[in-house]
């Protein structure tokens, strides 16, 4: 019975874990946080260029469409991660 027991926690030691770690999981957020964050740089730095004629218009608009988009999809996580939160709380202890 106890090789057995012995050979189980082997295995179990050697199989690779199924769920992200905490550095796997901050690695995808960082990078969308990132991501976003040039996003929205890009579009000031085309406002800043067509208020100062550096930047044509189309230019402008289409890089105010790609920040109001990530500000959208920063907006929508924000709100997912809040409602998984308040979940949480409300389960039976």
């Amino acid at each position: 019975m106890e090789l057995q027991s012995t050979l189980a926690s082997r295995a179990y030691a050697a199989t690779p874990d199924a769920t992200p770690s905490v550095a796997q999981a901050e690695g995808g957020f960082g990078a969308l946080a990132r991501e976003t964050v040039a996003t929205i740089q890009a579009g000031e730095q085309a406002a800043i260029g067509a208020m100062t004629g550096g930047v044509d218009a189309h230019a402008m608009v289409e890089a105010l469409a790609a920040t109001e988009l990530a500000v959208e999809t920063a907006v929508t996580l924000r709100d997912r991660v809040v409602e998984a939160y308040q979940e949480i709380l409300r389960m039976p202890v």
